[in-house]
C-alpha cells in the first residue's frame, strides 16, 4: 500500500525530472537556433574574450581575445608548454561547435572528445573538424554533462568553458567532471556565477534574483550559484590545488561588442533568420551588462587537480 508520504515524494521526483527534461530541451533548441548566427558573426569560439581592461578594444580584437581566454585559462591552471606536462586526452564539456576542442587538439597534439546537448552543434563541430583535418583527433557527440558517456579516469584535461551555468545540479556536474578526470588530471571550469554572499547574508537581494531570473528565462539557465559554492563542491571531493579568480573586469568589453554586432545589418538579418529563441536571447543581452556593472554577475574561473 502506498503511503501519502511516498506519493508526495514520487510526485516531487516526477516534477523535478520534468523540469530537468524541459531545461535540456530548451538548451538544445536554443543552441540549435542560435549557433549558426553566432558562427556567422563571431566565428567558432562561443565564449567570452579576455581583454586588457586598460586598452581600447577594436572589433578586430575580439577573436584574438577569445583565444586569449583559452590561453589564460590554461596558464591559470598551471598547464604549460612543457611537452612532458601537456594533456594527451581532453574532454570539452559543453563544446559548442568545437572551437576550444580544435584549438586544444592542435596546440597539444591531443585527442579531444566534445559533448553538447545540441544536435546542430555536434554535427557542425564534426564537419569543421573534418574540414580542418582534425577528424582523427577530435570528435563530437550529443550527450548529457551530468551523465557523461565516458569511463572513469579517462581524460588528462577536463575542460568546461561557459557550460556550468546551464547545469541544474551543480554537485552532480562537478562530480562528473572529477569522475572522468584521470589521476593527476586538471579540471578547468570557466563559468557565470552570482556574487559571493556576505557573512550575514542567506540569499541574494530580491532585485538581484529578479535580474538573474530574467536572464535565466532567456538563456535556459537553472538557479545560479557563487564561485565559493563551486570551491566548496570541489573541496568535498578532496580535489587538490583548488584555485579561483574573478575575471569580470577582463570580460567587460564582451557583451557591448556582442550587442553592437547583433544590431549591424548583417547581424539583424541573421538574427531574424535564427528564430524566436535567439531573438529573445539578444533582447536580454543588456541585462548581462547591467548584472556585471552592479556586481551581481561574476565571470569566474575555478581550477583544480585530481589526486594521483
Amino acid at each position: 500500500m502506498t503511503t501519502h508520504g511516498e506519493t508526495a515524494a514520487t510526485s516531487t521526483l516526477d516534477a523535478h525530472m520534468h523540469r530537468a527534461c524541459s531545461l535540456q530541451e530548451g538548451i538544445a533548441e536554443f543552441y540549435d537556433q542560435s549557433s549558426g548566427l553566432w558562427e556567422d558573426i563571431w566565428g567558432d569560439h562561443m565564449h567570452h574574450g579576455f581583454y586588457d581592461p586598460d586598452s581600447n578594444v577594436s572589433g578586430s580584437d575580439h577573436p584574438a581575445a577569445q583565444i586569449r581566454m583559452i590561453e589564460e585559462s590554461l596558464r591559470f591552471a598551471g598547464i604549460t608548454d612543457d611537452p612532458a606536462k601537456q594533456p594527451k586526452t581532453i574532454v570539452d564539456v559543453g563544446c559548442g561547435i568545437g572551437g576550444s576542442s580544435r584549438y586544444l587538439a592542435r596546440k597539444f597534439g591531443a585527442e579531444c572528445r566534445g559533448i553538447t546537448l545540441s544536435p546542430v552543434q555536434a554535427g557542425r563541430a564534426n564537419v569543421l573538424a573534418k574540414y580542418e583535418g582534425l577528424a582523427d583527433k577530435v570528435s563530437f557527440q550529443v550527450a548529457d554533462a551530468l551523465k557523461q558517456p565516458f569511463p572513469d579516469g579517462q581524460f588528462d584535461l577536463v575542460w568546461s568553458m561557459e557550460s556550468g551555468e546551464h547545469m541544474p545540479d551543480k554537485a552532480k556536474f562537478v562530480n562528473e567532471l572529477a569522475r572522468v578526470a584521470a589521476p593527476g588530471g586538471t579540471i578547468i571550469i570557466v563559468t557565470w556565477c552570482h556574487r559571493d554572499l556576505g557573512p550575514s547574508e542567506e540569499d541574494l537581494e530580491p532585485w538581484e534574483k529578479k535580474l538573474l531570473n530574467r536572464i535565466c528565462n532567456a538563456y535556459y539557465l537553472p538557479e545560479w550559484c557563487s564561485t565559493s559554492d563551486y570551491v566548496k563542491l570541489l573541496q568535498s571531493l578532496s580535489l587538490q590545488d583548488i584555485k579561483a579568480a574573478d575575471w569580470s573586469e577582463r570580460v567587460a568589453p564582451f557583451w557591448p561588442a556582442v550587442i553592437r554586432s547583433a544590431f549591424t545589418w548583417k547581424g539583424f538579418i541573421s538574427l531574424l533568420r535564427s528564430g524566436l529563441k535567439a531573438i529573445k536571447g539578444a533582447l536580454v543581452m543588456p541585462l548581462m551588462i547591467q548584472g556585471y556593472q552592479k556586481g551581481v554577475i561574476k565571470f569566474a574561473i575555478i581550477t583544480c587537480r585530481k589526486p594521483e
